[in-house]
């Protein structure tokens, strides 16, 4: 439920900023992209982790022991 209410929350809440001052919603717009950024960053680190580690499990040669 969340995964769909709260898009819709952010979009109308950017609607109502744009009614009330444009620039507040260019503001606010501005901010939820530097989050999707960030989000994006994150999930991209743990991916690219994750494939180090089974690349290193795969190879014997890079065990330790």
């Amino acid at each position: 439920m969340l995964l769909v209410t709260t898009p819709i929350g952010v979009g109308w809440g950017i609607i109502e900023a744009a009614r009330f001052h444009w620039w507040l919603a260019v503001l606010m717009t501005l901010l939820v992209a530097v989050i999707a950024a960030f989000f994006w960053m994150t999930v991209a680190r743990v991916r690219s982790e994750a494939a180090e580690r089974t690349a290193a499990a795969a190879d014997p040669r890079q065990r330790d022991g």
